[in-house]
């Protein structure tokens, strides 16, 4: 069974850096793209940093600079380093992963469940 599982989610202070980790596991064919996004209470889900099916990392305008993606597709994971972390930042942060099980013919959206980021001021 596929599953995507995040660590790395803590409280920092504004100023502050967090490393976020993801981690595609079970039995995968492949994985297309994957790509960090965040939730705020009472807001859309936006993208943070994606990794699009070319391997090219986006970012959001709001992170430009301060961010940095990574993954390794051999060992099916995926960092987020985060610098320079602002209150307004403050979100759950999900790890998402288009991928092709082996069990499957075709790609597949997969969400972890999240990791809380709390920055104070």
């Amino acid at each position: 069974q596929v599953q995507l599982v995040e660590s790395g989610g803590g409280s920092v202070q504004a100023g502050g850096s967090l490393r976020l980790s993801c981690a595609a596991l079970g039995d995968i064919y492949i994985i297309n793209s994957m790509g960090w996004y965040r939730q705020a209470p009472g807001k859309e889900r936006e993208p943070v940093a994606v990794f699009e099916s070319d391997g090219r990392a986006t970012y959001a305008d709001s992170v430009q600079g301060r961010f940095t993606v990574s993954r390794d597709n051999a060992k099916k994971t995926m960092d987020l380093q985060m610098n320079s972390l602002k209150p307004e930042e403050t979100a759950v942060y999900y790890c998402k992963a288009k991928l092709i099980p082996r069990s499957s013919w075709h790609p597949l959206d997969y969400w972890g469940r999240g990791t809380q980021v709390t920055v104070s001021s």
